[in-house]
Order: structure tokens, then C-alpha cells, then sequence
């Protein structure tokens, strides 16, 4: 079973505590992050079980940059974390705040 959505966010930047660690992210929510929680619901009852933390695999692509990943689900965002890392963020040149589209092939 594979699903592809698409998804407009802007990239957001999360910083750990004293300067510690700073992770980038893409908010993936609204129609997109209810077709991830539908397709990861799906899978839970397929499979009798789900992944870790309600983790979906994916393979993203943003512009020229396709790679695989997992995005993970988040109440404070109402959505799923998409992270954003240094390679993709170098190959197509983004930084924080800035908006983009992202297609998720859904695993």
C-alpha cells in the first residue's frame, strides 16, 4: 500500500536547551496530516500493531531531493514533524522560515 499527499509548510527551527542541538522541521498538517493518521490507522490494523512513537515511513522529495525518512506525529502541531535534514536543507538551499512544498510518498 502506497499513498502520496502533497504539503505546503514553512520550515521551523527547533532549538534544545543552552544552544545544545538545533533540529529544522516541517509542520505536515490540515488535509495532509489527516491522510497520514488515516493511512497509519490502516496500517496499524493490517499489520496488528504500529511503529514506534506512531511513526510513518515516507519518502519525501522536495525539489530536486528525494530521500526516506519517517515523520512523527505531534499534538502541540495538530499534525506530523517532518525533519528537515542538513543535506536537504544544503541541496535546496532552505532555511528557517521558509515556505516550500513537500510530496510524501506514504510507506
Amino acid at each position: 500500500m502506497s499513498d502520496t499527499v502533497d504539503h505546503q509548510g514553512q520550515i521551523w527551527r527547533w532549538q534544545g536547551p543552552e544552544g545544545s542541538a538545533a533540529w529544522h522541521f516541517l509542520i505536515i498538517d490540515g488535509d495532509a496530516g489527516e491522510a497520514i493518521a488515516a493511512h497509519e490507522a490502516i496500517r496499524r490494523l493490517e499489520l496488528g500493531s504500529g511503529r514506534g512513537f506512531g511513526s510513518v515511513k515516507v519518502r519525501a522529495r522536495i525539489g530536486d531531493t528525494l530521500w526516506a525518512t519517517s515523520v512523527f506525529p505531534s499534538k502541540s502541531h495538530h499534525g506530523y514533524l517532518l525533519p528537515l535534514k542538513a543535506s536537504v536543507r544544503k541541496a535546496e538551499g532552505l532555511v528557517a522560515d521558509d515556505i516550500l512544498n513537500v510530496e510524501l510518498e506514504l510507506l
